[in-house]
């Protein structure tokens, strides 16, 4: 009984054996992972493939290319926004105020400030501000200004600087890349004029990498921020402010006082001219008599000319 039992017992275990192998590599085969089997770096089919299978295959990797390109995500456009707003208001002193006080709320910066006072009563009280604040607070910051008055006039310029900054990150990188190389040849053992050359090279390279960072941080930190140009307009022309009755009473008094003492001032300045020269006015005054004597001494004396006799 045991002999006979013993050829089938080998017969059965060979037989699992077999199956076990099998459902072993199917599993090892369903683990694969799917992008590795899609690639576009699969190994391809032999020119002995069925043509179901091979174009199967093709299908897949299309699929595959397809659903790659629509995760790729699409690039924000970098835009540089600047905006302008003109607007009337009641009084430019308190409207100045709060616009300070919008500016601080809105994390924004005050660059620049004019204030043009009216010369005469025809012309009226303008002022203008520039602003810089960030660009996700632009339109909020345009409509709270435009609450402080009546807008005469709203203007907004972008700039779309993608590619430049596109541009100018891929030749950083590049740059880098060439800095990297050149220090590394700079280790390396070499003649003194080779060392010379790859140093003056990569200075060359270090000018070129800092020249086109200042121009990516400019043009990044130009579409941070946005500028507004404010200009404020009193609606109606000033008129100067009436001034009170002893005002002008102290004011009158304080001119009539000053011209008196600049008069005696004046008079006391010229009678020291006066006492400084009159030496000088007394000779001329002496000259003069003297000159008028003795021209009287020498002129002769006119003959008086008889008079006719009287008839009687």
């Amino acid at each position: 009984m045991s002999s006979t039992l013993k050829p089938s017992l080998l017969l059965s275990a060979f037989l699992g054996g077999i199956v076990l192998s099998s459902c072993a590599s199917d599993i090892n085969t369903a683990q694969v992972p799917i992008p590795m089997m899609l690639s576009d770096r699969a190994v391809p089919s032999p020119q002995g493939m069925p043509a179901p299978a091979s174009e199967a295959l093709a299908n897949n990797n299309s699929t595959a290319q397809s659903v790659a390109k629509a995760q790729v995500p699409r690039v924000r456009s970098q835009l540089i926004k600047n905006a302008e707003i003109a607007v009337s208001v009641n009084s430019i002193e308190k409207t100045i105020q709060e616009v300070t006080k919008i500016v601080q709320q809105q994390q924004g910066d005050l660059l620049g400030f004019q204030d043009h006072r009216p010369k005469d009563d025809n012309s009226r009280h303008t002022a203008s501000m520039q602003i810089r604040i960030p660009q996700n607070q632009l339109e909020t910051t345009l409509d709270t200004l435009a609450k402080l008055g009546t807008v005469q006039r709203r203007t907004l310029t972008a700039e779309d600087v993608t590619d430049q900054l596109v541009d100018n990150e891929a030749r950083l990188r590049n740059l880098r890349k060439q800095e990297s190389t050149l220090l590394k040849i700079m280790e390396r053992s070499g003649s003194v004029g080779d060392v010379l050359k790859v140093a003056d090279q990569l200075s060359k390279v270090r000018q070129n990498i800092e020249q086109i960072d200042a121009q990516f941080k400019n043009l990044r930190n130009r579409v941070a921020y946005s500028t507004i140009t404010l200009t404020l307009e009193e609606n109606v022309a000033t008129t100067p402010p009436e001034i009170p009755l002893n005002s002008q009473v102290k004011e009158t008094w304080n001119q009539a006082t000053h011209s008196l003492g600049e008069l005696a001032v004046g008079l006391i300045r010229l009678s020291i001219w006066l006492a400084v020269f009159s030496p000088f006015v007394f000779l001329l005054v002496a000259a003069n008599l003297g000159y008028n004597r003795l021209k009287k001494q020498q002129t002769p004396p006119t003959p008086r000319q008889s008079e006719p006799p009287k008839v009687s």
